[in-house]
């Protein structure tokens, strides 16, 4: 059996809803990408919604800026940003054109095109190999393992690079929600903000950790 059996691929409409309607459909969803190194598909495991301006963890919170405006663009690109000064993450658009909503993509399972993602991921020397499920752990992980860097920022999940698949059936997949990891203030309050989403068997799924005051 094919880790693809029971995926379609997702339509445009499927992004142009609400971010926390999207966000739990992403889980088990695969996410890939082919560039000239070859393709990797990732199965995506753990996520993070955010709202624009209802939520005030979002880089969009305050409007729009040059960085941020790939967000208020159309649903189905990605918006990409480097952060903390050492790695990049892929967040995908959703929403109608004008309201700035994503899904951070934290984490997931590299099941096709694992040689190429962890090439990338070990192109610094490791004492220690990285083991299968720590290849797309974490956001920047996830954005190394595509390849992904600034350059991708806008880019069209339906212009042949990048392609969501999807379950045919539409089913959800069990899963857990709770705070966003490294938020502090108002956006890290998980009773309010309880917008990260993982599935509770995948090993993948990052360590949470709060933000610091």
């Amino acid at each position: 059996m094919s880790d693809f059996d029971g995926l379609r691929p997702a339509s445009r409409g499927f992004f142009a809803r609400d971010v926390l309607e999207v966000a739990p459909e992403l889980l088990g969803c695969v996410l890939q990408r082919t560039d000239p190194e070859g393709t990797v598909s990732i199965r995506i495991s753990e996520v993070e919604a955010y709202a624009g301006e209802r939520d005030p963890g979002a880089h969009a919170y305050r409007g729009k800026t040059n960085r941020n405006k790939t967000m208020f663009g159309a649903p189905g690109h990605i918006y990409c940003y480097f952060t903390y000064g050492m790695h990049h993450a892929l967040n995908l658009v959703t929403g109608p054109l004008g309201q700035p909503y994503g899904c951070l993509i934290r984490a997931g399972d590299v099941i096709a095109g694992a040689g190429l993602a962890r090439a990338r991921r070990e192109r610094k020397p490791r004492k220690i190999p990285l083991s299968e499920h720590a290849l797309a752990r974490g956001p920047g992980c996830v954005a190394q393992s595509f390849g992904a860097d600034l350059n991708n920022d806008g880019d069209d999940l339906f212009d042949g690079q990048w392609r969501l698949l999807i379950p045919e059936n539409g089913a959800v997949l069990p899963h857990a929600r709770g705070p966003r990891v490294g938020l502090s203030g108002p956006g890290g309050d998980g009773t309010a903000f309880p917008w990260r989403f993982w599935l509770t068997d995948a090993p993948s799924v990052s360590a949470y950790k709060p933000g610091r005051r």
